[in-house]
C-alpha cells in the first residue's frame, strides 16, 4: 500500500483525512484478512463493507465495533485500522493517544503502515480503548452541527440521498410538524443541519438528539428524553413554532435563535456576529429556500426588533 505524508501549513488535517480514506481501501484491497484465523475473517470482512460509508456515523462506529472485536483476539491489522479511525475520529471519537499506542502495537508486530503512521503523530501513552482490553462498546464521536454535505442545494436534495435505515424520520416529522402547523422542509433543514440525522448526535454544549436539544429547552418544552426521536422532534417543532410567533414568521431570524437562543438576537437586533450561527443562517436558508413561514400571532408577545404595523 502506498501511503504519502503531507507536510503542509494549509490544509494538512483535511489532506491527511482523504489519504486515511485511500488507505483504507488500499488495505482493504490488499484482503489482509484472508491471512487471519476465519473468526477473525469474518469480523475484517464485515468491518470491511462497513468502512465503505466512514460518512454515515452508524457504519463508522459498527466498522469500529468490529475492530474492537478483532483486535481483542490478536487481529495486527484490525489493531492498525482501528488505529486510523481514532487518528481521524471516524467512527470513534479523534484520540492521537489511542491511535498512537494502536500503531505502537500493530508496529512491534511488523505492521509497516501501523510504523508509517507513528511519523505523524507523537506517542504519548501506551494505554490502549477501553473496547480493545474489555468487551465495551467504543464510545460514538461527538456530532457537531453543519455536518452535512455541502453539495445538498436544498432540503428535497438532502432527504433524496438519505440512506433507507433513516427514511422512517421523514415520516415522524411529517406527522408531528403537521399537527403543529409546521412545515416538516422546515424541520427537515434544522435537524439536517443540526445533526444530519443521527438520532444519537450530542455536541460539547450537552444539544442532544436529532433536533439538538439543549436541557434547557428540553426542560422548557417538557421533554423527558431527548435522545428518543420522537420526543426530540417533539421538542423541536414546539420550539420553533415559539420563535415562529416571536419572530412573526422571519425564517433567518428563527433559524439564528435556534442556533444562538433568542435572546442573542435580540441583543444583536439580528443574526448575531458569531461565525457558527451566521455559517449555520446560511445553510437552513440554502436547504429551506424560502424567507418566511406562517404563524400563529396568539403564541407569544412579539420580540422587540420586530416592527409593529402602524
Amino acid at each position: 500500500m502506498r501511503y504519502r505524508i503531507f507536510f503542509t501549513t494549509i490544509g494538512y488535517a483535511s489532506m491527511l483525512a482523504i489519504e486515511a480514506n485511500t488507505a483504507f481501501a488500499d488495505t482493504a484491497a490488499n484482503s489482509p484478512e484472508k491471512l487471519e484465523p476465519p473468526k477473525i475473517q469474518a469480523i475484517l470482512t464485515a468491518a470491511k463493507i462497513q468502512e465503505k460509508d466512514l460518512s454515515n456515523p452508524d457504519a463508522a462506529w459498527q466498522a469500529a465495533t468490529s475492530y474492537c472485536e478483532a483486535s481483542r483476539l490478536g487481529s495486527i491489522e484490525a489493531q492498525y485500522r482501528l488505529g486510523m479511525l481514532y487518528r481521524f475520529g471516524k467512527g470513534v471519537p479523534e484520540n492521537l493517544a489511542f491511535s498512537g499506542a494502536l500503531f505502537s502495537l500493530a508496529s512491534s508486530q511488523g505492521h509497516t503502515d501501523a510504523t508509517k503512521m507513528l511519523d505523524t503523530i507523537k506517542l504519548s501513552s501506551s494505554e490502549l480503548p477501553p473496547c480493545v482490553v474489555s468487551t465495551a462498546l467504543p464510545e460514538r464521536p461527538i456530532v457537531t452541527a453543519l455536518n452535512i454535505p455541502d453539495d445538498a442545494v436544498n432540503i428535497d436534495d438532502r432527504i433524496a440521498v438519505l440512506s433507507e435505515a433513516k427514511m422512517w424520520i421523514i415520516d415522524l416529522v411529517g406527522t408531528i410538524a403537521d399537527r403543529h402547523q409546521i412545515d416538516p422542509k422546515l424541520v427537515l433543514a434544522i435537524i439536517a443541519v443540526e445533526s444530519n440525522f443521527n438520532v444519537k448526535a450530542q455536541s460539547p454544549k450537552d444539544a442532544m438528539g436529532l433536533m439538538q436539544l439543549i436541557p434547557g429547552t428540553a426542560d422548557r418544552f417538557n421533554i423527558k428524553n431527548a435522545f428518543d426521536a420522537s420526543q426530540n422532534i417533539k421538542g423541536g417543532v414546539r420550539y420553533l413554532r415559539w420563535l415562529l410567533s416571536y419572530y412573526h414568521g422571519d425564517i433567518k431570524l428563527v433559524a439564528a435563535a435556534y442556533n444562538a437562543g433568542e435572546k442573542a438576537v435580540d441583543r444583536y437586533k439580528g443574526v448575531p456576529p458569531y461565525p457558527e450561527t451566521r455559517k449555520y443562517v446560511k445553510r437552513v436558508m440554502e436547504l429551506y429556500q424560502r424567507q418566511s413561514h406562517p404563524y400563529d400571532e396568539k403564541i407569544t408577545d412579539p420580540s422587540p426588533i420586530i416592527t409593529r404595523p402602524g
